[in-house]
């Protein structure tokens, strides 16, 4: 038994360090982080940029220099962290209303489609959105929850479902504040911290489509792995109480998920991998009490995700609100296709075939045979060449996909700058003053908090290996499915932000360490060089 664990776990880090190593690398040497020029898309960064990087390297110097500024911001930022951090993340979330009101454009692509057609039925029963949903049913249930919105407020504005996204996408990084204070409370500063950076670079709160609107859930059923982790001696009553929510609040988020994003699932097998292996090892658990826990976290799990699907699923298929043709369905082996051309992602005549096929077994026999003809093409070698690149065009990109969809924005790219909403519209608009400003300052995030995590090394607590073979298994997927932008890593993102803050405690003891050994070599280096001048 303890062979195969070892294996297993040898395996994963095998994986993790391989693909991990390539999303640093790639993000470190993104076209995001030039200054001045950039001749990729045509853009350059202003004084903003500039003025960015010499605050930054000015506090640096002064932290260095100046012992008694040292100390303010070691009182201010360290000592009382959790007071000043919690007042920077209520002026972000005024920021991210603040931002929303002014600035809430209409989207092309998918959510602009969703949004169309959840409005009225009038929509719904327009030629080109009964195709699309015949098509894509993955689609369905989130349209579905958004025109029940629609009825429940009788909103219909972008500004509208703006917020709801913006409110779905604060409620995730609350949620995730709440697990850092249930498993590592004294790091609970710093994970505010981190998560006033995300939340300040990410311009997604204005695209309301299933990458934003998967990540409380995401959030929520990691909350309550974590409750149910700590609570499962059930020592007390409350222990016991917060066992079985926790366990029917698990199965109902971890299945709803699934229907906004099927992906968005991958967390959860990781959990029940790491589970499985860790019963390999700990004897604990095959004592009569072990047994038992077990017993009713998966019936207490089973029982509600049953549930939920079992509901989710007869409103969907029972639907009366749009009418669409099943047999029309794409296959998930064409997404698998599409995942092999290009820069492996959305490639527009295998979609356009998709829509001329008629059956889905034809659509499957066509996507086969695209498949097997570009492995052909690409042989062994190419197609691993193939897949590092992908690596690259799936998780380099530190804006997450930002303008990269066709059609991302129904309205002129070019805005002017008169007005408040037309001086935002600049920095996230493809002809924008200030695009390659905000490219920038969310690639520096995005080194940031992959560089934590990679300093993070030598942790082998099991939360930490829950979220690295989440990470792991969501890149796997990409590489196999369709990706080509990072917009796709947004589902991971409470992975990857939990990750990052419990590596951070363990990144800064090695950089100590390492800063240590480095001090430790110079001074025997001066040691040498001086009794060798003597002698």
């Amino acid at each position: 038994m303890r062979r195969l664990y070892n294996f297993s776990n040898s395996v994963i880090n095998i994986f993790w360090r391989v693909l991990f190593f390539l999303t640093l690398f790639f993000a470190l040497t993104s076209v995001n982080i030039i200054l001045g020029d950039n001749d990729t898309f045509g853009t350059s960064t202003t004084m903003l940029t500039t003025g960015l990087i010499i605050f930054i390297v000015a506090i640096c110097v002064m932290i260095y220099a100046y012992p008694s500024i040292r100390a303010w911001f070691y009182n201010v930022f360290i000592t009382h962290q959790i007071r000043t951090s919690s007042f920077i993340l209520f002026l972000v979330v005024l920021g991210q209303i603040f931002f929303v009101t002014f600035c809430h454009p209409t989207s092309g692509f998918d959510s602009g489609m969703l949004l169309h057609a959840a409005t009225s039925v009038k929509h719904a029963q327009e030629v080109d959105v009964t195709s699309y949903f015949s098509l894509n049913q993955n689609n369905l249930p989130i349209m579905l929850f958004m025109h029940w919105l629609v009825t429940l407020s009788g909103q219909t504005s972008w500004l509208f479902f703006d917020y709801v996204t913006l409110v779905t996408v604060d409620v995730s990084a609350a949620l995730n504040l709440l697990s850092i204070w249930l498993i590592r409370k004294k790091l609970l500063g710093t994970a505010i911290y981190m998560h006033c950076a995300w939340l300040m670079v990410f311009p997604t709160i204005i695209m309301p489509y299933t990458d934003a609107w998967s990540l409380p859930l995401v959030s929520l059923y990691l909350f309550c792995y974590f409750v149910m982790h700590k609570t499962a001696k059930m020592k007390t009553p409350m222990e016991q109480l917060s066992f079985v929510l926790a366990g029917l609040v698990f199965g109902f988020s971890a299945v709803l998920v699934y229907f906004v994003k099927p992906s968005a699932i991958i967390p959860v097998v990781a959990i029940v991998i790491i589970g499985l292996l860790n019963w390999l090892i700990k004897k604990k658990h095959f004592t009569m009490q072990g047994v038992v826990l077990i017993f009713s976290a998966l019936l207490l799990i089973g029982v509600s995700g049953g549930a939920t699907y079992k509901v989710a699923n007869d409103k969907i298929q029972n639907q009366t609100y749009i009418e669409i043709d099943k047999s029309r369905s794409i296959p998930a082996i064409h997404f698998m296709a599409m995942g092999v051309y290009g820069q492996g992602g959305y490639d527009w005549h295998q979609a356009v075939a998709m829509t001329f096929i008629p059956t889905e077994k034809q659509k499957s026999e066509y996507s086969v045979n695209m498949l097997k003809k570009r492995l052909k093409q690409l042989g062994p070698w190419g197609y691993f060449k193939f897949l590092i690149l992908k690596q690259r065009n799936n998780t380099a990109d530190g804006t997450f996909g930002w303008l990269k969809e066709g059609h991302f924005f129904l309205e002129n790219q070019k805005p002017s700058d008169k007005g408040i909403t037309n001086k935002l519209k600049n920095f996230i608009y493809l002809y924008g003053r200030n695009i390659a400003d905000f490219r920038f300052t969310a690639q520096l995030w995005w080194i940031v908090l992959l560089v934590t995590i990679a300093l993070g090394f030598g942790q082998r607590n099991d939360f930490v290996r829950i979220l690295k073979l989440s990470l792991v298994g969501g890149f796997m997927f990409l590489l196999l499915f369709e990706g080509g932008r990072s917009r796709y890593l947004i589902q991971y993102l409470p992975c990857i932000l939990l990750l990052s803050i419990l590596s951070s405690e363990q990144a800064l003891s090695n950089i100590k360490r390492l800063l240590g050994w480095y001090e430790v070599k110079v001074d025997e280096a001066e040691k040498a060089d001086k009794l060798a001048r003597n002698s």
